[in-house]
């Protein structure tokens, strides 16, 4: 089995978020005959579970069980990940959140419960008692959490209604615990697992520290996403603890981590891959911080621009970073210098026109003329940077295959 193929179908996916992307902002410029909220919900899914859970999954596949005779198993059940997600990609853009969009988005997460089951069950013994498997074990249990979201959305609809404060509650808990729990905490087990395969391995009691506060950050974090509905103070106190408890444990990795840089086994552009993912989640731990404080927290959630900046920092930034890292590390993706400055460029050119907006909306003063556009064009270089980085890897996979 060529893990190399399921990351390239992976990256498809990405593609086709990424145009989703473009046509989203091109809204604002052109009358293009789609549902807006239609296309929302199809870029976001497929964003999410195609490319990042996707690459996610084949990555622990590949580092913790690709040794063991497991390969029908786990094809049984990326196949039919595959068939949700190309049910959701078909059936999103023309009608929403309706029967069949829904069908196919419940079996996606029977199939995540599968993989967590698959997962669990066949991690060899000898990995189980690794700072690396602890980390991906409770990131998987986040994710599996997480979807506690999505199940009661149904049921709030039904009751409560769309605008019950209940249904942006449900979405926030399952967008929480998706990037802070599932996503990031699952790279930083891959890491971890680098670092062991090089006979780095952490102190019993750092890591005990950095894996308490990295835990409690996550679940105490959660409650920066109920501001909006302004509890008591004492939410915006634990919510910022939650967030210095994030910042505290990154710290303590990294300091670790300095002492040992030149044995870990990363190339000189992959560390400087590593730097960049390390700055932009630190820049992300200090946003959730800063919204602690009622001013900031009111700010965050009556100015859209920079929620949807901060989601695209953390999931075009911190995550994808992260994900191209390691896929080049074990060469299930390659990754040329110039193609991923290219990404950069398109990456930090729409990230300040987004907050550009979010600052503008929030000073009270005018866009500059054509920005929409200019948005929706500087957005094209991601998706074309994606395919250009497709057909790269694809020539190599033939060329081996030769």
């Amino acid at each position: 089995m060529n893990l190399k193929i399921h990351i390239n179908l992976a990256l498809g996916y990405f593609i086709m978020a990424a145009f989703l992307g473009v046509l989203l902002r091109s809204f604002y410029s052109f009358e293009i005959p789609v549902n807006y909220k239609f296309i929302v919900h199809t870029h976001s899914h497929i964003a999410l579970l195609g490319w990042v859970y996707m690459g996610l999954t084949t990555l622990l596949y590949k580092l913790f069980l690709s040794k063991q005779a497991l390969e029908l198993k786990y094809r049984r059940i990326f196949w039919f990940t595959q068939v949700t997600l190309v049910g959701m990609l078909v059936t999103f853009p023309f009608q929403g959140y309706a029967l069949f969009s829904i069908i196919f988005s419940t079996l996606f997460l029977f199939a995540s419960y599968g993989f967590t089951w698959f997962f669990i069950k066949n991690v060899p013994f000898e990995l189980r008692h690794t700072n690396s498997y602890q980390c991906v074990r409770v990131a998987l249990w986040y994710m599996v959490l997480s979807s506690l979201g999505p199940w009661t959305l149904g049921a709030i609809m039904n009751t409560l209604g769309a605008q019950s404060i209940w249904y942006r509650m449900s979405i926030y808990f399952y967008l929480h615990f998706q990037y802070n729990g599932w996503m990031i905490l699952v790279l930083m087990g891959l890491f971890l697992f680098v670092l062991e395969e090089h006979h780095i391995n952490i102190p019993k009691r750092i890591f005990k520290l950095f894996f308490l506060c990295i835990n409690g950050g996550i679940v105490l974090t959660f409650l920066l996403s109920t501001l909006w509905i302004q509890p008591s103070l004492f939410f915006n106190f634990l919510g910022g603890l939650g967030a210095l408890m994030q910042l505290f444990a990154l710290i303590v990795l990294i300091r670790f981590f300095k002492v040992h840089i030149n044995d870990s086994g990363f190339s000189g552009f992959q560390l400087q891959i590593l730097k960049l993912v390390t700055l932009l989640l630190f820049v992300k731990m200090g946003l959730q911080l800063l919204t602690s404080l009622p001013y900031f927290s009111n700010l965050a959630s009556t100015i859209l621009d920079f929620t949807i900046g901060y989601l695209h920092w953390t999931f075009l930034g911190v995550v994808t970073l992260g994900l191209f890292l390691f896929l080049d590390y074990l060469k299930l993706l390659r990754l040329p210098k110039n193609i991923f400055s290219l990404y950069i460029i398109g990456f930090v050119g729409t990230e300040g026109l987004i907050f550009y907006k979010g600052i503008v909306g929030w000073q009270g003063l005018s866009l500059f003329n054509g920005y929409q556009a200019t948005l929706a064009i500087i957005s094209m270089i991601i998706p074309i940077t994606l395919i250009v980085l497709l057909v790269h890897n694809l020539k190599k996979f033939k060329l081996l295959n030769l």
